[in-house]
C-alpha cells in the first residue's frame, strides 16, 4: 500500500473549468484519504461556489510545500514548473493532471482519473529529473542571486526585439561569442520547450548533459551545443548598446543582467520527483504530444 496520506490539489482556482476539474479530482482521492491541502487564497472561492468539503484543510502555500506527501498539479507544463520550483528543496513529488495545450510533464488526462486508485495500491514510480541551478555574479565577482530551473534558463533582451552581445564559456574558458536575440540553457526535460521552438534538439531525460541553444541567431554557423553537466557554464553580458539584459527562468522569473554581470550555470544537487502511473515511454510520450 502507499504510504501518502496527504495530497495538495494546485490549480487556478479562480478558472471555472480548472475549479470544477479540481472537485472531481478530489471526489476521486477521498475515497483513500482524509485531508486535501487546498492553497488557503481560495477558500472563499470554494466557499462561494459551494464547493467545500469536509476533507479539504486550507493552507498557506509554504506550509503546503513543506508538510504534504503529494502535489496534484492540474493545468499545463506551467503549473508543474511552479510546483517543481518549489516542491524539489523538500523532496516532495508532483503529478500532474493536464489542462494546458501540451502537459508535456503532466501524468494523466482528466479522463484518466480511474488510475488515481494505483497510487495508493502502491503501483507508481518517480521519474527523477536534473534541474539547473542559476546564478548572477556581477562584474566584480559578487554572487547576486541564485535559484532553481526544471526547464531552462534564458538569457535576451525582453520586451525589445533587438540582436544582442553575448560570450558563452565552459570552465572558464570561451567556447563562442553570439550575436542573437538571446541564448537557451536548457535541461533534457526542458528541450521540449523554449529550446525546441529556437531550433534546439529533443534530448532523452536519461542523458546527463546540457544543452544551449542560441535564439534567432545572426550566423550561418551558430548551432545547438551539448555539453556534460558537469560543466560550469557562464553566459557573459557584454552588450553595450542595452542598458540591460534579462535572466528568465522556466518561463516565470525574470532578472536584471547590467553589462558584465554573468549567468553561471550548473547542475543542481536537487532532482524534481515526477510521480509516473502508466508506463509510457519518453517516445510515446513526445509522439503522443505531436513532436515527432
Amino acid at each position: 500500500m502507499s504510504d501518502i496520506k496527504r495530497i495538495a490539489i494546485i490549480t487556478n482556482y479562480n478558472i471555472q473549468e480548472k475549479l470544477s476539474a479540481a472537485m472531481k479530482v478530489a471526489e476521486k482521492l477521498c475515497e483513500f484519504v482524509n485531508e486535501i491541502y487546498i492553497p488557503e487564497t481560495y477558500r472563499d472561492r470554494i466557499m462561494r461556489a459551494r464547493m467545500h468539503r469536509a476533507e479539504f484543510s486550507y493552507k498557506p502555500l509554504d506550509e503546503i510545500y513543506q508538510s504534504t506527501d503529494l502535489i496534484v498539479g492540474i493545468g499545463g507544463d506551467g503549473v508543474m514548473l511552479e510546483a517543481a520550483r518549489r516542491a524539489t528543496p523538500a523532496g516532495i513529488p508532483i503529478l500532474g493532471i493536464n489542462m494546458g495545450r501540451i502537459g508535456y510533464m503532466t501524468e494523466l488526462e482528466m479522463t484518466e482519473l480511474s488510475l488515481l486508485d494505483n497510487i495508493f495500491k502502491g503501483e507508481y514510480y518517480l521519474d527523477e529529473r536534473a534541474m539547473l541551478r542559476v546564478e548572477i555574479r556581477s562584474s566584480r565577482g559578487n554572487n547576486k542571486f541564485s535559484a532553481y530551473a526544471l526547464n531552462e534558463a534564458v538569457v535576451a533582451n525582453g520586451t525589445t526585439a533587438r540582436i544582442i552581445d553575448l560570450e558563452l564559456l565552459d570552465n572558464g574558458r570561451l567556447v563562442s561569442e553570439y550575436r542573437a536575440d538571446g541564448l537557451v540553457v536548457a535541461t533534457p526535460t526542458g528541450s521540449t520547450a523554449y529550446s525546441l521552438s529556437a531550433g534546439g534538439p529533443i534530448i532523452d531525460p536519461k542523458l546527463s548533459c546540457f544543452c544551449v541553444t542560441p535564439i534567432c541567431p545572426h550566423s550561418l554557423i551558430a548551432r545547438p551545443l551539448i555539453f556534460p553537466d558537469s560543466a560550469i557554464l557562464e553566459v557573459k553580458n557584454t552588450c553595450v548598446r542595452e542598458k540591460v539584459l534579462h535572466l528568465t527562468i522556466d518561463g516565470r522569473a525574470t532578472f536584471d543582467l547590467y553589462l558584465g554581470d554573468t549567468v553561471v550555470i550548473t547542475k543542481s544537487a536537487l532532482k524534481a520527483k515526477l510521480l509516473r502511473i502508466k508506463n509510457d515511454d519518453f517516445y510515446f510520450k513526445i509522439r503522443m504530444k505531436k513532436f515527432f
